[in-house]
């Protein structure tokens, strides 16, 4: 897959996450918009390198509302920072 589709898809499954776990994102954006620029940059990049992308999308299809991030997530640690 081109790095930009990987960049993109793994920008979509961040996002679906947080909003599946009630996290507002442009809140946080608002408050800190460097420090969460940086942070999602983040997120994404770690997103990007994960085996379980295909799950994670799968995750998110079958769920509109998560109270965690599913355990193989890479992510998860950052999204539990972020809920609280």
């Amino acid at each position: 897959m081109c790095i930009f589709r990987t960049f993109i898809r793994s920008a979509d499954l961040v996002n679906g996450m947080a909003a599946r776990l009630g996290i507002d994102a442009a809140a946080r954006f608002a408050r800190d918009p460097e420090g969460e620029a940086q942070h999602l940059k983040q997120m994404i990049t770690r997103c990007a390198s994960c085996a379980c992308q295909e799950a994670c999308g799968e995750v998110q299809e079958a769920h509109d509302h998560l109270t965690s991030a599913p355990d193989f997530c890479e992510n998860s640690a950052g999204f539990a920072g972020m809920r609280g």
